[in-house]
């Protein structure tokens, strides 16, 4: 069952975060780093970055340390978006947010040592990876993580609050605040798996429509979700005039486009057979959790 090999894989990482913590000098930021990285969450990016291992024959031990990274930079990202000069969400993951358990101030500098930290656990002297690995891992990192990708895309997405804006500045937002992320998840295993720059970058594309994907989800979840289920406050889209597909062009041809969008992924995984069968599954996972 795939909840059964979401937990498995989001024990890893979670061990992995803890022990590596465990190495460094203690500091008054360890717990909020902790609290918004390690408690709770799916660890979705985790396990796609695992389940196209798979697909290249990779050992999970060599993608331990990206798994953790991915997080990192997840979790820095969703506890910035939270603050109250931002998204201003008080629940997150079913729990307070950082902000709200331990202050708006030790919040930043949490979110901003998950995002360092995630360099660290790449550049690890105990990482697996060849010197060359890690230089192109890190450098596709910060790009999917900082102005032209996440940071980015939060950046629109705020700016795009109760204004009109057209299907391709709403895509483009999406890919940036979300599907870049999944960019990495994909291109960071073709780069163990020595590939060449062809197929990184097409595995890479494959990783944004996946990460696409997930937002258009979100998306659906905010509408349709349960606040218990969702672990965050949900309806809370249109009351901050965010610009979605959904608000521009309406549920039912969202999905359509969502529907269309899978299909179309998993047409591209179809060649690699009963390899990419993880990640298919965990694909059609995140179309269809909890509505």
């Amino acid at each position: 069952m795939i909840e059964l090999k979401l937990n498995r894989y989001a024990k890893k990482v979670d061990n992995f975060l803890l022990n590596f913590l465990k190495r460094q000098s203690k500091s008054l930021l360890v717990s909020p780093m902790k609290y918004g990285a390690i408690s709770g969450g799916k660890k979705i990016r985790s396990t796609i970055i695992f389940d196209t291992g798979k697909i290249f024959g990779l050992r999970e031990k060599k993608l331990l340390n990206i798994c953790a990274a991915v997080e990192c930079i997840h979790s820095y990202s969703l506890i910035h978006d939270d603050l109250p000069c931002m998204d201003d969400d008080d629940i997150r993951r079913g729990k307070p947010s950082a902000h709200i358990k331990f202050g708006e101030a030790t919040a930043v500098l949490a979110g901003n040592s998950l995002l360092t930290l995630a360099f660290e656990i790449i550049s690890d002297k105990k990482n697996l990876l060849t010197l060359k690995q890690k230089n192109e891992i890190i450098a596709l990192l910060s790009n999917c993580a900082g102005h032209t990708g996440i940071a980015g895309g939060q950046e629109l997405d705020l700016k795009f609050e109760n204004k009109k804006k057209s299907f391709n500045q709403i895509i483009d937002m999406q890919r940036k605040k979300t599907g870049k992320l999944f960019n990495f998840c994909l291109q960071s295993a073709a780069i163990v798996a020595n590939k060449n720059i062809k197929v990184k970058l097409a595995y890479g594309e494959i990783g944004e429509d996946i990460g696409l994907l997930f937002q258009l989800s979100d998306d659906f979840l905010d509408v349709k979700g349960l606040k218990k289920l969702v672990g965050k406050p949900i309806k809370k889209d249109r009351k901050k005039g965010k610009s979605t597909l959904i608000s521009l062009m309406g549920y039912e041809k969202t999905l359509r486009y969502a529907n269309n969008l899978k299909k179309k992924i998993l047409l591209k995984l179809k060649k690699h057979g009963k390899v990419a069968k993880d990640l298919t599954e965990t694909i059609e996972f995140i179309q269809r959790r909890n509505f």
